[in-house]
């Protein structure tokens, strides 16, 4: 089965800014993504076993060039203003036309389906 390798971005915020995180996503370039509610207890909460606040885990599926964009975005518009966390990890994705030929990474060879 063909497999296409990927970049997946997941950033973990505040619930409150869930809305505006992802469109703030959609037009830095992501064609989609999935959000599901997230608990957890990060370094500004260590002393409580309880999760402060509702947060929500968004992940993201790009090409690099798309995923530059999509970090370039974070690092300058909501790292320095509200508590979130971001990685990137590479992903092989089974093989999906809807993520293929859609977006500026069209030409990157790294999005080129592979057996």
């Amino acid at each position: 089965m063909p497999h296409v390798p990927l970049r997946l971005l997941t950033v973990v915020a505040e619930a409150v800014l869930a809305d505006r995180l992802a469109r703030a996503m959609l037009d830095a370039g992501a064609l989609g993504f999935t959000m599901t509610a997230a608990k957890g207890v990060g370094a500004r909460n260590r002393s409580s076993v309880k999760a402060s606040a509702p947060n929500v885990r968004i992940e993201v599926l790009a090409g690099a060039a798309t995923m530059k964009c999509l970090l370039d975005m974070l690092n300058e518009q909501w790292f320095p203003h509200y508590p979130m966390v971001a990685w990137e990890s590479a992903v092989d994705l089974s093989y999906s036309e809807q993520f293929l030929g859609r977006s500026d990474d069209a030409d990157d060879p790294a999005q080129k389906p592979r057996e």
